[in-house]
């Protein structure tokens, strides 16, 4: 990890003069764990084009995929099932604000989105052989969900974490009755990098 940190330190340093400046496309691409709330683990991929509106302010959209793997809760159901979400997507708008005043390619940033995140089918697993047959993969819902988020940028390399506020969603059979429900929201790190953005201007104001 060591050595990762000082190779990214590195190309930050020979990459000062591509940062960014208003009026710039940019697009950037971060993977990392995600772990679902109340325990489970996952993996996520992000891919986001920008465009810089001040120096220190972009917005964007962020295209992005989680693998989540966790229990959920079910309803007058016993102990013997499981439950694995194998996946959402998302669709979300986005806001960053980074505190850099041009006179340094270390960029810390605060940001912020809200989209559309839609919920892949839930898998069951019984060890009971006695289980109904209506109980099979079960739908979950389409959700708005809020996002924060807050990092570094080095260069062209980019860390940071982000927190998904998914809504929780009902668990459906195949008769349509409510059994139970996922708990969506996520804690996501991530490592990434960017490529256009052009540089930051010169020392002095944003």
């Amino acid at each position: 990890m060591k050595k990762f940190l000082a190779i990214i330190s590195f190309f930050a340093i020979c990459n000062f003069s591509n940062a960014q400046h208003a009026g710039r496309f940019r697009m950037g691409m971060d993977v990392g764990p995600a772990i679902p709330k109340g325990g489970g683990i996952g993996a996520l991929v992000n891919l986001e084009p920008k465009v810089n509106l001040k120096n220190n302010l972009n917005v964007g959209i962020r295209f992005g995929v989680a693998a989540l793997a966790k229990d959920v809760t079910y309803y007058n159901i016993n102990d013997d099932y499981e439950g694995e979400i194998s996946g959402n997507i998302s669709v979300t708008g986005t806001m960053d604000y980074y505190f850099n005043n041009g006179g340094s390619n270390v960029a810390p940033y605060i940001g912020a989105g809200f989209g559309y995140f839609a919920l892949s089918s839930i898998e069951i697993n019984s060890t009971d052989f006695d289980t109904p047959d209506n109980i099979g993969d079960l739908e979950a819902d389409f959700k708005w969900a809020p996002m924060v988020r807050a990092g570094v940028e080095l260069g062209k390399f980019r860390m940071g974490a982000e927190y998904n506020f998914v809504p929780t969603s009902n668990l459906q059979n195949a008769s349509g009755e409510v059994i139970g429900e996922a708990i969506n929201q996520y804690f996501g790190f991530t490592l990434g990098f960017y490529v256009g953005g052009g540089r930051w201007r010169g020392i002095g104001g944003f």
